[in-house]
């Protein structure tokens, strides 16, 4: 995959350090790889201390997919952004999910765990959906559920594109999302709309694109302030509920989430746009199908190989997250980049017919009635 000069590479290269994070984070030290003690105890513990933050990369994802998502939906009707979305994010969903059940359904786990059982066919159907949450449904993989809180941004983001998307209506949308999270409790009904723990992320990353179109500006400087102030808040929340069994101090959790706010900064103030090492652009893509993948699918590969080999977990986990990248560099390859274009083209014109050996008609480098998507710039969210 060519770089190009209006990718962001520097971007790219962030979201796969934000799934590897994660990866890390859940395969080194949220399971139990024997069934009998945390995995956590199979590290050395100066490994965990690192690993513990790394459900940090979340946070990042959902400041990315601000900074996507805005810069996605501008000069679109609601259609062309929604199509957008859909063709960036259902192809590879739909086969990680399929890939997932598969593994699950062959090569069943029964100790030590997590796994949900007794899934049916239909449950694995409403997750095809990305709506399992609001219809009650358990997750064929728990990861799933950060899907649930971007589709409830991309349809918030729908009603501003709808209403006329400039940089005043998104500046209010910011300042108001960011109050509502403050003071809508969690737990109540309004809470859902809201995403109280999650939105001063998506509000920064909203603003990280605007301060990309228009410049680092006093209301910008100040509703970026107040996001990460009230991040800060939200950070120090989710490490004091963390419960590794070891002390986890909040000072490093701040630090990443602040580190986070300064390198997207710097990207959206140009400083990243001279980076132009084509390997990046690959990073990126593969990102968002290892993010679905890793959990089950490298829990279960642990786990057999540590039963049959016995060979030291830090170089199981190590070998299950190479192997990884490689089938999520597949879905890519082989799912999402064949048909997210056709999905696009589907919802953004209605049925029609391509010519043969091509997704669709190109013109002047693009494809005609597919809008041009995050994709490529490198920017879209996993």
């Amino acid at each position: 995959m060519a770089a190009t000069k209006d990718r962001l590479l520097a971007l790219d290269g962030l979201r796969l350090l934000c799934a590897l994070a994660v990866a890390a984070h859940h395969l080194g030290m949220a399971w139990s790889v024997d069934g009998v003690r945390p995995t956590s105890t199979h590290l050395p513990q100066a490994v965990n201390s690192v690993l513990i933050y790394g459900f940090l990369g979340v946070e990042v994802f959902f400041m990315i997919s601000g900074f996507v998502i805005c810069m996605s939906g501008w000069d679109r009707s609601p259609r062309a952004f929604l199509a957008s979305r859909a063709g960036r994010l259902y192809p590879a969903f739909w086969a990680c999910v399929l890939l997932t059940t598969a593994v699950m359904t062959w090569l069943p786990l029964t100790e030590g765990i997590p796994l949900p059982h007794g899934l049916t066919g239909a449950d694995v159907a409403v997750n095809l959906t990305m709506l399992a949450a609001p219809l009650n449904v358990p997750y064929v993989d728990t990861v799933y559920w950060t899907l649930w809180y971007e589709v409830r941004f991309y349809l918030l983001f729908t009603v501003v594109i709808a209403l006329g998307l400039t940089r005043g209506r998104i500046i209010a949308l910011g300042v108001g999302w960011l109050a509502a999270s403050v003071a809508v409790p969690s737990g109540v009904p309004l809470a859902e709309l809201v995403m109280p723990h999650f939105a001063p992320y998506f509000v920064a990353g909203m603003t990280f694109y605007l301060i990309r179109r228009h410049g680092l500006t006093l209301p910008l400087g100040l509703l970026l302030a107040a996001s990460w102030l009230i991040s800060l808040v939200r950070v120090r929340e989710r490490v004091l509920s963390a419960n590794p069994g070891f002390p986890v101090p909040v000072g490093p959790g701040l630090l990443i989430i602040t580190l986070g706010f300064a390198v997207l900064l710097a990207i959206a103030l140009g400083h990243t746009d001279r980076i132009g090492w084509r390997w990046l652009a690959a990073a990126g893509a593969v990102s968002y199908p290892l993010y679905l993948l890793h959990p089950r699918i490298g829990y279960t590969m642990i786990r057999y190989a540590y039963d049959r080999t016995g060979l030291p977990v830090p170089l199981l986990v190590a070998a299950a997250i190479l192997v990884l990248l490689v089938v999520a560099w597949l879905v890519h390859r082989l799912v999402e980049r064949p048909l997210g274009p056709a999905l696009r083209h589907l919802i953004a014109t209605g049925p029609g017919r391509f010519p043969a050996g091509s997704p669709g008609r190109r013109i002047g480098g693009r494809t005609a009635g597919v809008p041009d998507g995050p994709t490529r710039h490198g920017l879209s969210s996993g």
